[in-house]
């Protein structure tokens, strides 16, 4: 077949038939991610999990064409279309399938028809669920003492039917594990078709539903009543089916079920760049976490004031930050104008708590005043230590925080001048995902680590306020510490737990402890 680039004046684009994996989005591979990142338009099946999205560059065109329990958006030869459509225009194509394209995929049939239309292309594998799935649920598929075969087997045929891909008689007794993808449908008559081909009605099997990530749930039993569990426990697709005396593992190798706050839909209301480490750590803990960022962290609305200050330093003998951003704009100026650390030689500064204290570490600086409670109240006690007559002091801040610090540095003889370093605003963000978890009761947790990630919360639903009370009646909330919990309350929310730090770290563990007991 000749190349039907030839002669074009649009050279064709290159397709990636990339795997997503399982749903965890730690099991996608880098190369994946990498791709995924660069591609002018993206075509997805149903994932797991959509965080993948996220890794689109913003331009990207994004278009759904999966199938969910049987309603298809678009059959197989118009995604075939599609596909090769749009890498004539000259784009680079990433086609996104949850798992591997080639387990049950239908990458194989997308790849003959890019070679058919002389389309360029590679495929990135992905972490099949037929093995992540299992290993997530404690069952090596393979284990020296029980079994050293396993076949993965497509659940979607019928068992009965009399022409059959599978060849049942063989499969039965011949092989030690057998993985059956998209069989719960199936499930009865495929146990019942394993042990009229003789395998023993007592050889193990697990059924595991969303395998790999928090809301993963396992039924386990045997070939005899394994159908009649599932039933019973009312478990939908999307699920997988393995059968073998290495299901008999998991009771001993059960790691991830096993995780503290697993099973835990936690909701995160901090900004989206600070929030990535408190996701993470939850994450590690089994939680499945919702970014819902309520603050978002944006320039003043003029730098005048803070670029004043940083021209007329030398007339400063203490810098004092209340946050971590205040810290990271003042730098950001700081060198804007010119200027670096050095410039700062001779001058104390003072830090609310450790993480605003470790941006200065990370430049070699020790900060000389960092009080052992993580609010203001305490660093105007902490500043007793110091003579503060007439001393002068730059505050470098939010726009519109709480004012007690400078206030009562004031009475105490400082001269504070106080400048907008950033400022912090409502995100314009859906509320519609997290709303419905709410209303249908699915949230076990929200997390508030500032008051104004309260205020926005709430102010974030409009005017749905009154139904936000009651849908919040059933949720536990965290808060960092008694500033964050007093505005909490104040909201009419319950605050169910506080760490004695008021740190990300105390918060993660108070959480944990609380699920933990």
């Amino acid at each position: 077949m000749g190349n039907p680039m030839d002669g074009q004046k649009v050279k064709t684009g290159k397709v990636y038939l990339i795997g997503a994996g399982p749903g965890d989005p730690g099991l996608m591979t880098l190369k994946g991610k990498d791709i995924l990142s660069k591609a002018d338009v993206i075509i997805y099946d149903y994932l797991a999990n959509k965080v993948f999205l996220e890794y689109a560059k913003p331009q990207a065109e994004l278009i759904y064409v999966g199938k969910k329990g049987g309603d298809h958006t678009m059959g197989q030869a118009d995604i075939n279309r599609l596909i090769v459509q749009k890498s004539q225009t000259g784009k680079s194509v990433a086609r996104l399938k949850g798992g591997d394209p080639f387990i049950f995929g239908r990458g194989g049939e997308e790849a003959q028809e890019l070679v058919a239309d002389g389309v360029p292309f590679e495929v990135l594998p992905g972490i099949t669920s037929a093995i992540s799935v299992p290993a997530y649920a404690g069952i090596p598929l393979t284990h020296r003492d029980h079994t050293a075969t396993v076949a993965f087997v497509t659940g979607h045929e019928d068992p009965f039917k009399e022409k059959s891909n599978i060849h049942w008689d063989k499969l039965a007794t011949g092989v030690g594990t057998l993985v059956f993808l998209m069989g719960v449908g199936n499930l009865k008559k495929i146990a019942l078709n394993l042990m009229r081909h003789g395998r023993n009605a007592d050889t193990p099997v697990a059924v595991i539903r969303r395998g790999t990530v928090a809301e993963q749930e396992t039924i386990s039993g045997n070939l005899l009543n394994i159908a009649e569990r599932v039933e019973n426990a009312g478990l939908r697709p999307p699920a997988i089916i393995v059968v073998g005396d290495v299901v008999g593992l998991r009771d001993e190798l059960n790691w991830f079920e096993t995780k503290p706050l697993f099973g835990k839909r936690i909701v995160v209301t901090r900004a989206r760049e600070q929030a990535s480490g408190f996701l993470q750590e939850l994450a590690s803990l089994g939680a499945d976490c919702i970014q819902f960022p309520t603050i978002e962290i944006i320039p003043p609305d003029s730098w005048e004031p803070l670029d004043t200050a940083i021209s007329h330093m030398e007339s400063y003998q203490w810098l004092l930050f209340t946050s971590v951003n205040g810290v990271r704009y003042f730098l950001k100026r700081l060198h804007s104008s010119g200027k670096d650390v050095r410039d700062l030689k001779g001058i104390k500064i003072g830090a609310i708590g450790p993480k605003t204290a470790d941006q200065w570490h990370q430049l070699g600086i020790e900060p000389d005043l960092v009080p052992h409670e993580y609010r203001a109240e305490a660093v105007v006690e902490a500043f007793k230590q110091w003579d503060t007559q007439g001393v002068r002091i730059l505050v470098p801040r939010a726009a519109k925080a709480r004012e007690i610090l400078p206030d009562q540095l004031r009475k105490m003889g400082a001269q504070v001048d106080v400048v907008d370093a950033y400022k912090t605003v409502s995100p314009t963000g859906d509320t519609a995902g997290v709303r419905d978890m709410l209303e249908e009761g699915t949230i076990d947790m929200v997390t508030f680590t500032s008051s104004s990630t309260v205020t926005n919360f709430v102010n974030m639903f409009g005017s749905q306020k009154q139904l936000l009370n009651e849908w919040m009646k059933g949720v536990k909330v965290a808060c960092i510490g008694p500033i964050t919990a007093d505005t909490a309350k104040a909201n009419g929310f319950s605050v169910d737990l506080m760490p004695s730090d008021y740190t990300i770290e105390a918060l993660t563990q108070a959480i944990t402890d609380f699920f933990g007991a």
